[in-house]
């Protein structure tokens, strides 16, 4: 197991163009040791170049990896001691899955009840035991899949193991069983993991933290609930979330920002960062979980016109309409479904201000 450290790291594909685009843009960051790790964004956001910079499949154009503060820039990947499972599964189709499972180990100069042992631990967590003797040609997908996964798994002295969208391939009622599978093999052998992933479920249900990415970039790094509940910056608070989150560009006033006539109280801190900044680029931001809908006029609460409604099942996402702008709330299964308008209110302590696209925390001791 290993610390990562990406020391102000950058890459670029065509690195001596006059003005480079950079696939990677300068970042500093830190996977601690024995850390189960998301690496989450949309295609193209930079997540696959990433993961292949760790590994040594790409040199970085700028900038330093650091395993346990030593620079492996120049190890070739079969140096780094690092396991990566990939998209699509990678086996060898004339050898049994024991043998695939068992090559990793061989290679390193295993004992055979060594080798028994961790084979048979790796194949009973990935329900492979009564398939051990199967030529791998004859898999099913799934079954080759998961004898890559346990390609990657029977080693348990890899500096970290590193996924690449491994459960694409995967049929989709056994993705949920796997990524808890994943999960318990980390709990259990306590290795340093990174999963690449678009999907926020995925990465929610394995990760203790999550790295998101945008035009490559990490613009956050916290717990599921970090990215939902505070996200630092609006294509976090629109990528975490079904629905995402509600977004409204308002303008400065006295008492704080307004949208229309509408008028939103900022506390003390918000309207510090609204005088140290010059900008206009100002918008308002709230998850549709916390969105207050009333079916009557409620204090404060705005007029909004009610328009589709999509019933999910154990719960309701009512389209709105405030003024121009378009917004969704949540409806429990049980809540009553408003007709024609309703009236609806933002709970302060999820309301948040986003200047130049980032948000403005709510008290100084939050980070």
């Amino acid at each position: 197991m290993a610390e990562i450290h990406l020391k102000s790291l950058a890459h670029s594909y065509d690195k001596h163009a006059e003005k480079p685009e950079y696939a990677i843009r300068h970042m500093d960051h830190v996977w601690e040791d024995g850390g189960a790790f998301a690496l989450l964004g949309p295609s193209g956001c930079g997540k696959s170049t990433l993961l292949n910079i760790i590994s040594g499949l790409l040199e970085p154009s700028d900038g330093d990896v650091l395993f346990d503060g030593v620079r492996v820039n120049d190890i070739p990947p079969q140096d780094r001691n690092i396991a990566q499972v990939f998209q699509f599964p990678v086996v060898y189709d004339t050898m049994s899955v024991f043998d695939n499972l068992a090559f990793p180990l061989r290679n390193m100069g295993a004992g055979d009840a060594k080798i028994q042992s961790k084979v048979g631990e790796i194949a009973a967590i990935l329900e492979l035991t009564e398939v051990l003797n199967k030529k791998a040609a004859n898999l099913t997908a799934d079954e080759k899949q998961k004898v890559s996964m346990g390609r990657g798994l029977v080693r348990d002295d890899v500096s970290a193991i590193l996924f690449d969208e491994p459960l694409t391939v995967i049929d989709p009622q056994l993705k949920w069983k796997l990524r808890r599978k994943l999960k318990q093999i980390h709990e259990k052998f306590n290795t340093t993991m990174v999963y690449v992933t678009h999907d926020q479920l995925e990465a929610s249900t394995f990760a203790d933290k999550i790295a998101l990415m945008y035009e490559g970039q990490v613009v956050q790094f916290g717990t599921p609930r970090e990215l939902f509940e505070r996200p630092n910056h609006t294509f976090v608070g629109y990528f975490i979330g079904s629905p995402g989150m509600n977004f409204l560009k308002v303008t400065r006033c006295e008492q704080g920002v307004c949208l229309g006539d509408k008028i939103f109280p900022l506390n003390e801190v918000e309207k510090q960062a609204l005088r140290t900044s010059d900008s206009n680029n100002l918008k308002v931001g709230i998850r549709p979980e916390f969105v207050h809908l009333w079916d009557k006029p409620n204090g404060s609460a705005h007029r909004a016109e009610v328009g589709f409604i999509e019933d999910l099942g154990t719960y309701k996402i009512v389209s709105l309409k405030l003024g121009e702008h378009a917004l969704k709330a949540r409806l429990q299964e049980d809540q009553k479904v408003p007709q024609g308008h309703a009236y609806i209110s933002f709970p302060e302590q999820w309301l948040m201000l986003y200047i130049d696209e980032f948000l403005v925390a709510k008290d100084e001791s939050y980070e």
